[in-house]
């Protein structure tokens, strides 16, 4: 007989027992219901201190008004608070990196579109009193700034003080004028200018008539030398 036939270990078949099927009672998925059997919501150490905070501002909703306010609200609002410190971030690092508030960022758009105009026509050519005129019936004192300081620009250029390119900057101008007196003016009205223009300073009649001083002051010495 081979080895293997002698350690076998012949085996009975059981015919008497029989199989139970055995189910779930039906009041099973009841027990197992409520927040502390909910694993989605954090709770205790697991949360942060930002959602430790709100929990215990919706506890103090319940005890004290009996507001029962859902854990999805609670989670909502974390996120529409991190989606805010989010939107304050960026805000906070353009202002640093450009020195500048978002929205004069903005408006340094709309000033762009008058830069193109002037690159298709010379300054000269325009009727910037009839533009300065139009902006004050309208109530655009910030528009009737930036065209006081084109005017200042044309007669400067007219009377051969500086020579008048779109592209140049407050300093180159300022660069060219040689004469002390119109040199400080300019000063004045391009600060004038920055600050209404593609600063956030809105201004309204009174405050536009004393900047205006400043604009005419500065024209009438260039034109009169």
């Amino acid at each position: 007989m081979a080895q293997g036939e002698k350690d076998s270990v012949p085996l009975t078949e059981d015919t008497n027992s029989k199989l139970v099927l055995r189910s779930l009672d039906e009041d099973l998925i009841q027990k197992y219901q409520g927040k502390e059997f909910n694993y989605d919501i954090k709770d205790g150490e697991s949360q942060n201190l930002l959602a430790r905070f709100l929990t215990w501002v919706m506890n103090g909703l319940r005890d004290v008004f009996g507001i029962d306010i859902p854990p999805g609200i609670t989670q909502l609002l974390e996120y529409l608070i991190y989606g805010l410190m989010g939107a304050l971030a960026i805000y906070l690092l353009i202002r640093f990196l450009t020195g500048e508030n978002a929205s004069a960022i903005f408006r340094k758009k709309e000033a762009a579109t008058i830069n193109l105009n002037l690159a298709e026509e010379h300054i000269e050519s325009l009727d910037l009193d009839a533009l300065i005129t139009d902006a004050i019936q309208q109530n655009n004192y910030r528009l009737a700034i930036r065209y006081q300081y084109l005017k200042v620009l044309k007669t400067l250029s007219q009377h051969q003080i500086i020579e008048w390119h779109y592209e140049k900057t407050n300093l180159d101008y300022e660069k060219e004028i040689t004469a002390p007196k119109i040199k400080l003016l300019f000063k004045d009205v391009s600060y004038l200018y920055d600050h209404i223009w593609y600063g956030e300073q809105e201004i309204d009649d009174q405050k536009y008539r004393a900047a205006q001083i400043t604009f005419t002051n500065l024209n009438n010495i260039s034109a009169h030398g």
